[in-house]
């Protein structure tokens, strides 16, 4: 999950080096990472039917692999074209992982330990976010932004090996097709649960993708104040994973709010104080614990509420979110282009009540007993 996270959020804390590199502007380059979100989709979809029964082991491992070969393509990548091609392999590979990884913990863990499993899991999301934004940003700064990606390749290759020897084996169960996702899809509390995720994370990738902008443009850090924000925000993550695993009791329905209030409050309020490096450091310290403990709300909510049918829920999940980033990508390039960074932050907000709007009655987010 760490590698997985790091690769796919590198990007953001390189989006100024990687667009004077490639030749384009800073928004076409964040709506980059919309490329991976969109193969995402198409993967989180195609997974259950494209794996069949093959041992879900197997199916890990190639992901893995995908990831390694993304990598490559993108620390070489001579223009913008074959960027988005390295991309798109690293969206399968996203979209894969995710839509499998919900139903492979609830058969590794007992249903009880189901939350902090996730969130162990999760933990891997904050690890990425702790270190690899930061790091990226500061050695970016020092060897340039190629050798950073240059530098995820061995990780990952001993990470496939380490998947190798650890997963034990994990025989595909009923064969997933088209008519599942859409017997699951046409559940209301379901389809009601995965639009107001969706705008929650809709909301929080418009704000995260253009983050780096927003930090250098308003608060005016430099690479060592970027840096240090950029740690404050990923560790942050730790306290959300901690704090969401153990947290969660029986009843989930309450907290599906919180995300999108926390994250769209604080992104309100970094609007007014975010020229202030103390402030900005104190918000983003809540927008991460939030972020990370986001994961674990929604995912625990859907193991909860589509545990008769897994893959299929964790494989249209997957598809929201993804959409989602891809959507705030997409959304947060074209105001930041357009009109201002202040605009893409606005924008960001307006997907946070969008999501409250839906997710207010949370009864009807529930599986009826």
């Amino acid at each position: 999950m760490a590698m997985l996270i790091a690769s796919e959020f590198m990007p953001v804390s390189l989006l100024t080096p990687m667009a004077e590199g490639l030749g384009a502007t800073t928004g076409q380059t964040g709506q980059a990472i919309s490329i991976s979100g969109l193969f995402a989709v198409i993967a989180s979809l195609l997974i259950t039917t494209v794996a069949g029964t093959l041992n879900r082991k197997g199916v890990l491992l190639g992901i893995a692999a995908m990831m390694l070969v993304s990598l490559v393509v993108v620390a070489m990548a001579p223009n913008f074209a074959v960027l988005i091609i390295g991309r798109a392999l690293l969206g399968l590979c996203i979209g894969g992982f995710w839509a499998l990884a919900t139903a492979v913990i609830m058969r590794l863990v007992p249903k009880e330990d189901v939350p902090r499993g996730l969130a162990l899991m999760y933990g891997g999301q904050a690890i990425a976010a702790a270190f690899a934004a930061p790091l990226g940003s500061y050695l970016g700064g020092m060897f340039g932004w190629r050798e950073v990606f240059w530098a995820l390749v061995p990780i990952v290759a001993l990470n496939l090996i380490w998947l190798a020897v650890s997963l034990p084996s994990l025989p595909a169960g009923k064969r997933g097709n088209f008519r599942s996702l859409w017997e699951v899809l046409r559940r209301p509390y379901f389809g009601r649960g995965l639009l107001a995720a969706t705008l929650s994370w809709g909301s929080a990738f418009t704000m995260f993708t253009y983050l780096r902008p927003f930090l250098e443009q308003v608060t005016h850090a430099d690479v060592t104040t970027l840096s240090i924000l950029l740690l404050v925000l990923g560790g942050a993550g730790f306290l959300g994973t901690w704090a969401s695993g153990r947290l969660i009791g029986d009843k989930i329905g309450p907290l599906l709010k919180l995300p999108a209030l926390v994250m769209g409050g604080t992104t309100l309020v970094l609007l007014f104080l975010g020229g202030s490096v103390v402030a900005t450091a104190i918000l983003l310290a809540v927008w991460g614990t939030m972020n990370t403990a986001m994961s674990v709300i929604w995912m625990t909510w859907m193991s909860r509420n589509v545990d008769d049918a897994p893959e299929a829920g964790g494989s249209l999940m997957v598809a929201g979110v993804q959409a989602a980033i891809m959507l705030g990508a997409v959304v947060g390039g074209l105001l930041l282009d357009g009109m201002s960074i202040y605009a893409t932050l606005a924008g960001s907000i307006a997907l946070a009540v969008a999501a409250l709007a839906v997710v207010l009655d949370w009864h009807k987010l529930l599986k009826p007993h």
